[in-house]
């Protein structure tokens, strides 16, 4: 008898801990996919959502064509009906990779010119960032310049800033790139 009251208690414990996590993978899956805008660009499909915390300094490392350029901001990005509409890819006369190496904390910035450019030393943060005022991952350089890194995982990675100066003054802010190596 007191085998039956133990095995029906345990199933009973066991079936209620099953269902709150249920419930918690559900909740959890509804608030990322509402977060997350959709789209293909270039023949690429993306979800762009905005990370929600420290960004490990190491998923930057490696070499990031420039896949799109997104005439706008993040915050514009997410309300556009059809962002794919938006994209353009006017650096096709000069470098469109950027080539981060974490351990070293130094990146070669892409730009739109025939021209070589040197190493930049960077750092990672996470906190205010003092261009956008929200507390985001962003990539301090040169003192004073701000690169928002938007979200990155092995295979893309989107940032929101002057990361290429020529396009800068086209409106052009978001940027969306597939990792090469």
């Amino acid at each position: 008898m007191k085998k039956i009251i133990f095995l029906a208690s345990a199933v009973l414990v066991l079936n209620s801990c099953v269902v709150s996590t249920a419930a918690k993978v559900v909740k959890g899956a509804v608030n990322v996919s509402y977060k997350a805008v959709k789209g293909t660009v270039n023949g690429i499909s993306w979800a762009v959502s905005k990370a929600k915390g420290k960004i490990d300094e190491d998923r930057l490392d490696g070499t990031w064509r420039v896949v799109g350029a997104y005439r706008g901001s993040f915050e514009d990005f997410t309300k556009d009906q059809n962002p794919e509409s938006s994209f353009t890819s006017d650096c096709t006369d000069g470098f469109d990779q950027i080539v981060f190496k974490a351990k070293k904390s130094k990146f070669k910035p892409a730009h739109c010119s025939s021209g070589k450019e040197d190493w930049v030393k960077y750092s990672l943060e996470f906190g205010r960032n003092p261009v956008t005022q929200e507390k985001e991952n962003y990539i301090k350089y040169n003192s004073n310049n701000y690169i928002s890194v938007i979200d990155v995982n092995n295979k893309t990675m989107v940032l929101e800033g002057n990361v290429i100066p020529k396009l800068a003054f086209s409106g052009t802010k978001l940027f969306l790139l597939e990792k090469v190596k």
